[in-house]
């Protein structure tokens, strides 16, 4: 029997649809998608780092004010604003010819003490003979002693006035007290700097090590030290403190830290301590006045708990995990983080021994979506000698 072409093409047209109906349902029995295949790690009460978090400011190990030790017009500056330089460097230069002058002065001062010692010590000597045999009074004798010892001071008077009247004159070339990082010339070129007054010329800052300074509230720091106490935090034989920088936008500084000062004293205004750490800076990409946030590694918890990096979804607010429940259904929970350590993040709170964290898989799921826990691969047996 012959369809009519209409009916022909309905009942393609129907098949089709079944066809699309049944892929819609997952194609597989009872029209179910099987459960997302994922790997997971079970939360086990260990020893993890002591992570502490706190603002930071940098400050350069050591600072410098290059300030005017000599009166004059300057001349010229010798460096260039921002650059590295080395102790004794030449800075600037003022107008030595006042200063050369009384180097002039002062030495035809120490030429005429010259001359008048030996005139007196030459007397003295003649004196002396002329005396013995009471050629001249013991009086006379003692005055042309007593002028020697003037002129002999005379002579150490100029020149001291000499050594400084040059003293000042080395002072004309400004140099730079210690090695570091100048900064921009407080005075320029016809400036009028004055050694009483102590011009400020400008400043050179040591920035290679770098000292960054931690201000941890007092209670913080009890709280640490009844950790260590009743046996929370492990701090070990090492009493070594280490640090890491994050500099904006999370970016690690690849060099670490250590504490190296602690101040016993409370600030009375803010409750603080301060705590300093030095780090090796030879690129200066730490500067002073810098805000950063630092790692501080204090200790080690005995009962603590971690995750792989990769566990972790780090949103804008806050950080979170996918955990599979009794059901295996995939479930989002909160978590706390206290910084990472050997490619891990030490979690401060949200989980609990036990839960079962998805650490791959988990972006391939929504909560609420059952799954399936891979299971851990068989290890290889070793090949056997020959």
């Amino acid at each position: 029997m012959r369809f009519p072409g209409w009916m022909a093409r309905a009942s393609v047209l129907a098949a089709v649809a079944l066809g699309m109906a049944a892929c819609g349902r997952g194609g597989g029995p009872g029209g179910e998608r099987p459960p997302t295949l994922v790997a997971v790690e079970v939360v086990k009460a260990q020893s993890v780092p002591n992570m502490v978090e706190l603002p930071g400011r940098v400050e350069a190990s050591r600072s410098a004010e290059v300030r005017a030790r000599a009166d004059g017009i300057v001349e010229r500056q010798l460096y260039v604003d921002g650059t590295e330089v080395e102790a004794n460097a030449p800075l600037f230069q003022i107008d030595p010819r006042d200063l050369q002058a009384r180097v002039q002065q002062a030495r035809a001062s120490l030429a005429s003490a010259r001359a008048a010692k030996a005139q007196t010590s030459s007397l003295r000597a003649r004196l002396s003979t002329l005396v013995q045999r009471k050629a001249v009074s013991v009086q006379e004798y003692e005055s042309a002693q007593a002028s020697f010892r003037q002129a002999d001071a005379a002579l150490m008077e100029a020149q001291a006035a000499v050594d400084r009247a040059q003293l000042q004159l080395d002072h004309a070339t400004v140099r730079a007290p210690i090695k570091g990082r100048t900064g921009r010339a407080q005075v320029s070129e016809g400036a009028l700097v004055s050694a009483a007054a102590a011009t400020l010329m400008t400043r050179i800052d040591q920035v290679d090590p770098a000292f960054v300074i931690f201000n941890p509230s007092n209670i913080s720091m009890n709280e640490l030290q009844r950790g260590v106490a009743d046996g929370r935090i492990d701090v070990g034989d090492n009493k070594q403190v280490k640090v890491t920088i994050l500099l904006d936008g999370g970016e690690r500084l690849p060099t670490q830290g250590v504490v190296d000062f602690s101040e016993t004293a409370i600030d009375p205004a803010t409750g603080s301590r301060t705590l300093r750490a030095r780090f090796p800076n030879p690129e200066g990409r730490l500067l002073p006045g810098q805000f950063v946030r630092g790692i501080l590694q204090m200790g080690s918890i005995r009962n603590g708990t971690s995750l792989p990096e990769r566990a972790i979804q780090v949103g804008e607010d806050e950080a979170s995990v996918m955990l599979v429940n009794d059901e295996n259904v995939a479930v989002r929970r909160a978590v706390t983080l206290a910084g990472q350590a050997d490619g891990r993040w030490v979690v401060q709170s949200g989980l609990t021994p036990g839960d079962r964290v998805i650490v791959d898989g988990w972006h391939k799921i929504q909560p609420g979506q059952p799954v399936s826990i891979q299971s851990e691969p068989i290890p290889k047996a070793k090949a056997k000698a020959p």
